[in-house]
């Protein structure tokens, strides 16, 4: 009798420990704090969802709620982070949208062939040639490319080469600085990229930096003239993407010429609002996972960075996030950097070169982004 209770114990046993973890979670989820943002996952959270007869009906209700059981289930942190390892043992390497690849890199897979990449170029040379502007165009090339010694041994090519062809036969007028080479050649010596992050490090824009000094024929700003400040635990966007979360952090430096950051005023503009600030650095990012936004307080619609000791000309900056730990290296060069995204900036790019006597234009993209780009359609 025994025997055959212990056969039935075992025979139910699974279907017991099954309820009892659907029920501990039920309890769990309806219990702990819920939280607002995932610092791993680098997003807001979603909120409960609005409950009418609406929403219940159109099936948003439903839909809105499923998203919200999935990002407030306790351990999801352990779980997403689980699944991730699962694809990378099962061979699906790359499966999240990034490698996970030698020497700790993560680096995000190769942009979609089917892009448009030709069209904003074109919107970008149409742009120069309509405001009569000495336009200067820098693409940063991609990570996969220029560190492809660390790339899986299975992976998608990167067509940083053609793509570049592309930029060369669209660009018109364009000052185009191509840095692909130098990059190239430089990799193995400098880190130029950060391991957990699609962005350059400040030793990749220094680097580019010098190049776009000798298309304009002056003197970069000497490495030695800048006092360099290392952080560490930065966790950057490729790790939040990859759900990896072994995978060690980054150091993030900051070099930072001291006797000129004295003289730098910053205004940042969202719509009417309008702050002001005395540096370029926003030192209360660094207690962050990802600090990346320590340059210029991350993306903003429009930032003025204001020079008053020289009396250089003013640079308007057009740009994407590749731009932020560049500009304090152009602040050596320029009275004025007006710097616009046009991810949140809506308004005539033409009219804003015309009400602020723009003398010259710096183009500064990376090559995803440029390649996958929206809102050049607002550049007139």
């Amino acid at each position: 009798m025994k025997a055959v209770n212990l056969r039935n114990i075992k025979k139910y046993m699974p279907a017991v420990v099954f309820c009892v973890f659907i029920f501990a979670m039920g309890l769990l989820f309806l219990f702990l704090p819920k939280q607002s943002y995932s610092s791993n996952e680098k997003r807001y959270l979603s909120t409960f969802p609005e409950f009418n007869a609406d929403t219940l009906l159109s099936g948003k209700f439903g839909t809105e709620f499923e998203t919200f059981l999935s990002d407030h289930t306790a351990g999801r942190n352990f779980f997403v982070g689980l699944n991730a390892y699962y694809d990378l043992v099962c061979g699906r390497n790359g499966s999240n949208g990034v490698y996970a690849c030698a020497d700790n890199y993560l680096i995000n897979v190769p942009v979609d062939t089917d892009n448009r990449l030709e069209s904003n170029i074109q919107t970008l040379a149409t742009f120069a040639a309509d405001t009569n502007a000495d336009a200067s165009l820098l693409i940063v090339p991609s990570v996969g490319y220029i560190m492809e010694d660390k790339l899986p041994r299975v992976h998608d090519n990167y067509l940083d080469d053609a793509y570049f062809d592309i930029i060369e036969k669209n660009k018109g007028e364009l000052n185009f600085i191509n840095i692909k080479q130098l990059f190239k050649g430089n990799a193995q010596e400098k880190q130029l990229y950060y391991r957990t992050d699609h962005h350059w490090t400040t030793q990749g824009a220094y680097l580019a930096y010098t190049a776009y000094c000798a298309a304009q024929g002056i003197t970069p700003a000497p490495e030695s003239s800048f006092e360099k400040e290392t952080f560490e635990n930065f966790y950057g966007t490729t790790y939040s993407t990859s759900a990896l979360w072994l995978t060690p952090p980054d150091d993030i430096e900051l070099w930072r010429n001291k006797a000129n950051e004295e003289n730098v005023h910053v205004t940042i503009q969202e719509g009417k609002s309008t702050e002001e600030y005395k540096s370029m650095f926003f030192l209360r990012h660094l207690q962050e996972d990802d600090k990346y936004p320590v340059f210029l307080d991350g993306n903003h619609s429009l930032v003025r960075i204001q020079n008053k000791n020289s009396d250089g000309p003013k640079l308007l900056l057009i740009k994407d996030s590749f731009a932020h730990c560049m500009v304090p290296f152009l602040t050596n060069h320029y009275s004025e950097i007006v710097m616009v995204d046009m991810r949140y900036y809506k308004l005539p790019v033409s009219e804003l070169m015309e009400q602020e006597g723009i003398d010259q234009v710096l183009m500064l993209y990376g090559l995803d982004n440029i390649s996958t780009d929206t809102d050049l359609v607002y550049l007139q």
